[in-house]
């Protein structure tokens, strides 16, 4: 697929991270607002854990339509227009922010939106990159920054603006309308993106699948699609669970918040490299970091201890940061040129399963408990990490052995 250069400063995969940066920002800055809303509007636990389902339920289809559409009529016809649509979805919540059924729209528009952006988007910077190895961090970045800065920014200004239900979404309509001018200017295909997938030989039995051809592969079924739904399961559990479970106010949420990103950010070069010498390495390593987090969550609901607090967040930041370069690096590989929008979209599918974790603890805190819930999350985890780290040493030695290295 070949691009024509962009014109302007910035390059074309710069503007379009940063499209996928300001539709992270919209995504994610509600997550510091879900304790603002329960106070100010008196709900209950179950009504918080699903508005912030809902962006997942209205995601999904988004993920499955927009990433194969962009293969087939290409990625600026799909991701320009809801890119528009964000901040659109942010403005809903400002117009109704008092009605729960504004609220449910916004989140379902801003999930949409989303869907449709980040599958089709990361194929765009994989295109724009010239098969650069670099654009899966490149993608990772760009969303670990607008998921983390977005909820930081609505908890400061919850906090110290005179209306909490308003002035946190402001900052987002500025950065939406931001994104979609420079991304106005990032062209389309030169000539057209090739064939659909359809017309390729394996199409039919592609088409009857309803999956493309590497998604219906052991190697992602087996070493990528476990651990996806670790990335924003563990993110989540970081910024909804534990500040609902310890009491925290939406500025120390936002804290949490900035912590839980600020390592999934920094750890992603760190992952990059793991994976480079041992492929699934990042996905062990970011399995035993949830782990961790999980049963230091337990811990903090527990005693009360914002530090262990702090630790819990920390280690699911990390697990979110490196699962998510290593899973996004992994779909990259196995995708082909025309299929790599929908194969993308496929594993954020998976991915984004995370985000119904709220709802998940909420349903099983009332017969285990919230620190019983957090123990047994980190018992799958440490039971998944040894699966998958069996997984990643029988490939490697087969590897060995087909090149000769081994007996």
């Amino acid at each position: 697929m070949t691009f024509r250069t962009s014109s302007g400063i910035l390059s074309g995969w710069t503007r379009v991270a940063f499209a996928m940066f300001s539709v992270g920002w919209g995504a994610n800055q509600f997550s510091s607002m879900l304790i603002v809303y329960r106070h100010s509007l008196g709900l209950g636990a179950s009504v918080v854990a699903g508005l912030f389902a809902i962006y997942a339920v209205a995601l999904v289809p988004g993920l499955l339509i927009g990433g194969p559409a962009s293969d087939r009529y290409g990625r600026r016809a799909v991701v320009l227009p809801f890119v528009v649509l964000s901040p659109l979805a942010t403005l809903v919540l400002v117009l109704g922010p008092r009605s729960l059924a504004a609220i449910a729209v916004g989140r379902a528009i801003g999930g949409l939106c989303s869907g449709t952006v980040f599958g089709a988007a990361t194929a765009w910077v994989r295109d724009l990159s010239a098969g650069d190895a670099g654009s899966a961090r490149r993608t990772a970045l760009a969303l670990s920054l607008g998921f983390g800065a977005g909820p930081v920014a609505a908890a400061l200004l919850a906090q110290w603006t005179p209306d909490p239900l308003i002035y946190p979404y402001l900052p987002h309509l500025v950065i939406g309308v931001a994104a979609a001018a420079l991304l106005w200017r990032v062209p389309g295909p030169a000539a057209s993106a090739g064939p659909p997938v359809s017309r390729t030989p394996r199409t039919p039995r592609a088409d009857r699948a309803g999956l493309p051809a590497a998604v219906r592969t052991r190697r992602f079924w087996l070493a990528v699609a476990p651990a996806a739904p670790v990335v924003f399961g563990s993110i989540s559990v970081a910024v909804v669970v534990l500040p609902e479970e310890t009491g925290l106010s939406p500025l120390a949420t936002g804290a949490l918040t900035a912590l839980a990103f600020a390592g999934g950010i920094g750890v992603q070069p760190f992952g990059r490299r793991l994976e480079a010498r041992w492929p699934g390495g990042g996905v062990v390593a970011g399995l035993a970091c949830a782990a961790a987090g999980a049963a230091a969550g337990a811990g903090a609901v527990a005693t009360g201890s914002r530090p262990v607090t702090g630790a819990a967040a920390l280690f699911l930041g990390l697990a979110y940061g490196l699962c998510l370069v290593s899973g996004l690096r992994q779909s990259e590989e196995l995708a082909g040129a025309r299929d790599r929008g929908a194969v993308l979209a496929c594993y954020y599918v998976l991915a984004y399963l995370g985000f119904a974790a709220p709802y998940v603890a909420d349903a099983a805190g009332g017969a285990l408990g919230a620190v019983g819930t957090l123990t047994a999350a980190a018992c799958c985890a440490t039971a998944l990490t040894a699966w998958l780290a069996a997984q990643s040493g029988l490939a490697r030695r087969r590897g060995l052995m087909s090149s000769g290295l081994l007996p």
